[in-house]
């Protein structure tokens, strides 16, 4: 009886090492660094996050630095990383305009010069979102742009795009926020493409409880963004707006939706992006009223895999999920949560060494308490389990 009891307690602290050494190797791949924390530094928020890898293999990751909400005084931070997000430069300022606004980070890079594009927005710091999309306000929300040749460690003074990339008649106008791609396959290719959304004029509309509707758009260059133009309006009761290509050069927006039906609105261009066709709602993306984030991840085992990220939940913001697409995202599978707390705003990007980037906001009591890169091996999503404990937070 005594050598069963003493091979059941062996067999019983087997288990037990080989289950300690499972969950040890689960973590050895998560890397987390919170880049940002309110309440500390020189800002009283930090908000809107955006990610996106250098031809040199370097991280930028943008957000807002804020005193307030949508509007105020907000300067756009950079943060940069040489080694895959392990360590990360301190902050620096992209744009700071006294206390205007200079916020909703786009960045995309050029594959062709190498080129880092960085689309923005502006308005007055007197200015409040209300008043803009009422159009009472002193100054409309322009769409700005700069650029970096030296891999992100200085930039081109921003300069307005208002007069080709913003219809006079729309109010509120917001790039992204996210990142923009630029097409890789089809008649289209090279073709840079950012993401973007606007207020509107609209009868039966109810935004701010005026006559006023959302709607996104892209804005497009095919001379290595000497110009750009604007596609055609996506509506109704859509903004904050990512987009993605398909394998036959088919481009996805997808957009957070305002028609009650608690899942991400979608819309599909067939011509790199000029015209949209009418939107359609994804029901397996659920989601209340939130900025998203989707990614053409590349291959992975041989097989192509598009990434979806959100706060995977039909009311409030909490449980940032992310999602895998294996035929051009048709469908959705492997969901697998990352962070079951208090989770807003995301940013997907593949990084140097492979694994898949993310950079969101998450918090334990609310959302936008920290602003958190994480990264893992892709097949991190195909195990059971939660990324993140609040713990780890």
């Amino acid at each position: 009886m005594k050598n069963i009891s003493v091979f059941i307690l062996v067999i019983f602290t087997f288990l037990n090492v080989l289950f300690f050494y499972s969950c040890t190797e689960n973590k050895v791949d998560i890397q987390k660094s919170v880049l940002w924390e309110q309440g500390t530094g020189k800002y009283n928020n930090y908000r809107i996050p955006s990610l996106i890898v250098t031809q040199k293999g370097t991280l930028l990751a943008f957000c807002e630095a804020r005193e307030g909400g949508d509007a105020g005084d907000i300067d756009l931070l950079l943060k940069r990383s040489l080694d895959n997000g392990i360590t990360w430069s301190n902050e620096q300022i992209v744009w700071d305009d006294a206390q205007n606004t200079c916020g909703n980070p786009c960045p995309m890079v050029d594959e062709e010069t190498g080129r880092i594009w960085l689309f923005l927005t502006w308005n007055k710091g007197t200015d409040g979102e209300t008043a803009i999309i009422n159009k009472t306000s002193e100054f409309p929300r322009i769409p700005y742009l700069c650029y970096s040749d030296d891999d992100g460690k200085t930039w081109s003074e921003p300069v307005s795009m208002e007069e080709t990339c913003r219809d006079a008649s729309w109010g509120w106008y917001a790039t992204g926020p996210g990142i923009g791609i630029q097409i890789k396959n089809g008649p289209h290719k090279g073709r840079m493409v950012i993401p973007a959304n606007h207020s509107y004029d609209d009868s039966n509309g109810t935004v701010r409880n005026g006559p006023f509707g959302y709607g996104a758009h892209v804005l497009y260059s095919d001379d290595s963004g000497k110009t750009w133009q604007m596609s055609e309006p996506i509506k109704p009761g859509c903004n904050e707006s990512q987009v993605v290509e398909l394998s036959d050069g088919t481009l996805v927006m997808n957009m957070r939706s305002y028609n009650e039906q608690y899942s991400r609105a979608i819309s599909f261009s067939k011509n790199g992006g000029e015209t949209w066709s009418e939107i359609e709602h994804d029901y397996q993306l659920v989601e209340s009223k939130c900025q998203a984030s989707i990614l053409n991840f590349g291959p992975v085992n041989d097989k192509k895999v598009h990434l979806f990220l959100n706060p995977a939940v039909p009311k409030g913001r909490n449980h940032m999920t992310i999602k895998a697409s294996f035929d051009d995202c048709q469908s959705w599978s492997n969901d697998k949560l990352v962070y079951e707390g208090p989770s807003a705003y995301s940013c997907l990007t593949k990084l140097p060494n492979g694994k898949v980037g993310m950079f969101f906001e998450a918090g334990v009591e609310k959302a936008y308490e920290k602003m958190i890169f994480v990264s893992f091996k892709p097949d991190e999503i195909f195990r059971p389990g939660e990324v993140l404990q609040k713990a780890e937070l």
